[in-house]
């Protein structure tokens, strides 16, 4: 077996990408500095290894609705999927580096970009697992699995994921709703007037806050007054 070895040396985001995309520099090397490899079909798992950094108190607050209450962490912080992607890495000898593209989502639905979304500095400590199959040799070629056990692990910085989102959403966020939630938000924007989809969420949650509507003005007079009839003026 054509033993390649992997080593991430870095994350940083694509700016060009048409979707959100970190790209992981990959060093991938062959155990005999002559041997020929001809290309490797590549596959790729990453996680997210939570259980190797520390948390402020707003990031741990942010997180409960993925891990729970902090005092429960000891049960509940385990790696979560991140991505699975595949690449063909094209013929080198000896040792080769490449960029491995990762198209992200930025939907808190999906717990990868919740967690993401909750950090507010340091760094994410991801794993990713390889598979895939190396095609080698000096004459003609042979084929060959790359090892279950390969692996490597990164530290991304999460400045490099704030990066990324803010690239392809400038000051603000991304959410899914169901067709007939949205049809009835379309309406109520419609029924109001209001000139776009934030003052129509503002519009809701102000509605949201207000625990009751005013009271009408007679509902203000001190109990066993009389009201006034309208057509009365005061002596001056």
């Amino acid at each position: 077996m054509t033993e390649v070895s992997f080593a991430c040396t870095g994350v940083r985001a694509d700016r060009y990408a048409a979707a959100p995309t970190l790209l992981f520099r990959l060093r991938i090397t062959a155990p005999d500095p002559a041997t020929r490899v001809h290309a490797i079909a590549l596959r790729c798992q990453l996680r997210i290894e939570p259980a190797r950094r520390g948390y402020r108190d707003d990031e741990a607050a942010a997180l409960a609705d993925l891990f729970g209450e902090r005092s429960r962490w000891g049960g509940t912080l385990h790696a979560l999927q991140f991505a699975q992607v595949s690449l063909v890495v094209p013929g080198f000898t000896g040792e080769t580096e490449i960029d491995l593209p990762v198209p992200c989502s930025y939907d808190l639905d999906v717990a990868a970009g919740r967690y993401f979304h909750a950090l507010r500095d340091g760094e994410v400590p991801l794993l990713l697992l390889f598979s895939g199959t190396v095609f080698a040799g000096a004459g003609g070629f042979q084929v060959q699995p790359v090892s279950w056990s390969k692996e490597a692990s990164v530290r991304m910085p999460v400045a490099v994921w704030q990066e990324m989102t803010e690239t392809h959403f400038p000051g603000c966020g991304w959410l899914r709703l169901p067709r007939e939630t949205l049809d009835a938000l379309l309406a109520y924007r419609s029924r109001r007037a209001l000139p776009s989809w934030q003052a129509a969420v503002e519009a809701l949650l102000a509605d949201a806050e207000d625990p009751e509507p005013p009271p009408a003005p007679h509902a203000r007079l001190l109990s066993g007054a009389a009201a006034r009839p309208v057509t009365e003026r005061t002596v001056p």
